[in-house]
């Protein structure tokens, strides 16, 4: 079974609503197994091709596709996701792992 990661871009317009947002939104990515690959502000992304939105990116990695559904839906962090989203706009995916066929 592949891995499941969640892509967040965010333009942040309250970064002390995003500062509470993040320890509001800790207590339910522990308890989901999240790991947290990247934080990065727009100044350190390097856009290759098109345009990204927001001044700052995360990725998130999963067990799974479903482990992240779960954490997105839980309770709690649909808690943190309303603080989140009064102070950033923003956008977010969740996509399967990618896993060569074969191995």
């Amino acid at each position: 079974m592949p891995k499941g990661y969640v892509i967040l871009t965010e333009a942040v317009h309250d970064e002390a609503g995003m500062q509470e947002y993040g320890k509001a939104s800790a207590g339910a990515l522990r308890e989901h197994g999240a790991k947290v690959l990247a934080v990065a502000p727009s100044d350190d992304i390097e856009v290759l091709e098109g345009t990204w939105h927001g001044t700052r990116t995360v990725v998130l990695e999963f067990a799974s596709v479903e482990a992240a559904q779960t954490w997105y839906r839980s309770d709690a962090y649909q808690a943190a996701a309303k603080v989140r989203m009064a102070a950033a706009d923003c956008n977010a995916v969740i996509l399967p792992g990618f896993e060569f066929p074969g191995r």
